[in-house]
């Protein structure tokens, strides 16, 4: 199936997708990486100390500057990312529970972030030029399965 990093979704799955979401598209990806795998509650409960300050996201990608954290190695706390990733869990924990699935045995199956549209802005500059700069917007797909133990 084109876009998903999984050959085909089960039957027993919930998908869910954020689209043109303002954030960084550096701590998307470092957030998708971090969450890939994990537990439904699991993830939401490590994106809401990401969003206290009291647990960094590890990032293995974008490293240039990016300070070491005591037992995580470098990390960053993407407050702002954090927050539109755990608004697509709620709702793909949503979209489990309306297609009768046990949301308490939902691992995640699929995570990614990819570039959306990019839109461009301008910021004044001297003697009346103007100078163009651009925001790339992301868009994140979720697939969570439920998984019997």
């Amino acid at each position: 199936m084109k876009g998903y990093a999984i050959p085909q979704i089960p039957e027993r799955a919930a998908i869910a997708r954020a689209k043109e979401v303002d954030i960084s598209m550096k701590d998307a990806v470092n957030i998708a990486h971090h969450l890939r795998g994990m537990g439904l509650d699991r993830a939401k409960n490590t994106l809401e100390k990401v969003i206290a300050k009291e647990q960094p996201v590890p990032y293995f990608r974008y490293l240039d500057s990016v300070s070491h954290r005591k037992g995580t190695g470098p990390g960053r706390y993407p407050v702002r990312a954090a927050r539109a990733f755990l608004d697509l869990l709620n709702n793909v924990e949503a979209n489990a529970e309306f297609k009768s699935l046990d949301t308490d045995s939902l691992k995640i199956l699929h995570i990614s972030a990819s570039k959306g549209r990019v839109i461009k802005k301008f910021s004044p500059k001297a003697y009346g030029r103007a100078g163009a700069f651009f925001r790339d917007l992301i868009n994140i797909d979720i697939v969570v399965e439920e998984v019997t133990e």
